[in-house]
């Protein structure tokens, strides 16, 4: 007959106790602690599904309350849970799931700076150095004026359109964090995506999704070519309009933009 106590119950009698280091049991007071909290919400899924109680715990059951978590924790408290049931499995191993969650945050904050490399012509690195700045952006309607630094720590204004600076200060963090990109260190004012696990992720997905990718650093020509359009569909000369695309992309000398156009 199966046991239906209480989920905090369960937790408590379904752990195994203190014993010999490499036995598979817990050897810590706070590691008990951490896996009864754990432990408390697989005690639920099981009592839910009348499947009796942790002693019972098979790894079948164990996976699928690993799988159905993935969609509601981050990968730290997912690994908790898979660490408090293969104690109570006797140390058996379960395999590692993904958090669905982390992904799906991981995903917004690389898609929220592909939308901004494009709009701005952003190097990979200059994503992680973005900050506001106080004046305006000539020639481009409704924008918001930020500052990053480039090669050479070449400091500079880009313009990002209104609506994804919106989204973008959604997401500012309340005190810039240490981040190091290729042994570059950065501090970084807003939680995207930036540097080369955002060029990876950006290359992942075109692989996906086109079955080809010529990298992020695309999205820079793709702005070069946009923005000389623009200009030149205002009324200004090639010259003037290369020399602002030049200016704004962090270019030393003209020609070095003209490879962008190509």
């Amino acid at each position: 007959m199966p046991s239906f106590r209480s989920a905090a119950s369960q937790a408590a009698h379904g752990q195994p106790r203190h014993g010999n280091a490499g036995d598979g049991k817990i050897h810590s007071l706070g590691t008990e602690r951490n896996y009864e909290q754990a432990l408390k919400g697989a005690a639920e899924f099981i009592q839910a599904r009348k499947l009796g109680d942790l002693r019972g715990l098979t790894r079948e059951t164990a996976i699928a309350y690993l799988e159905a978590r993935s969609q509601e924790v981050g990968q730290k408290t997912l690994d908790l849970d898979r660490q408090a049931m293969q104690a109570v499995l006797g140390g058996g191993k379960l395999p590692t799931v993904k958090s669905e969650l982390d992904q799906e945050l991981a995903s917004r904050r690389h898609r929220l700076a592909t939308q901004i490399a494009a709009n701005a012509g952003l190097r990979a690195h200059e994503l992680l150095t973005l900050r506001p700045a106080a004046d305006r952006f000539a020639g481009r309607g409704d924008v918001a004026v930020y500052t990053v630094k480039g090669k050479g720590g070449l400091c500079r204004e880009v313009a990002i359109d209104r609506a994804l600076a919106d989204r973008l200060e959604t997401v500012r963090l309340p005190e810039p964090r240490t981040v190091y990109d290729r042994g570059i260190r950065h501090q970084q004012h807003y939680d995207i995506g930036g540097g080369k696990q955002w060029t990876d992720s950006f290359s992942k997905a075109a692989q996906r999704e086109l079955g080809w990718s010529e990298g992020a650093h695309g999205l820079r020509h793709s702005y070069a070519q946009t923005r000389m359009d623009t200009l030149q569909g205002s009324g200004r000369i090639y010259e003037d309009a290369l020399a602002i695309v030049s200016q704004e992309m962090g270019h030393f000398r003209a020609d070095i933009t003209e490879v962008y156009l190509r």
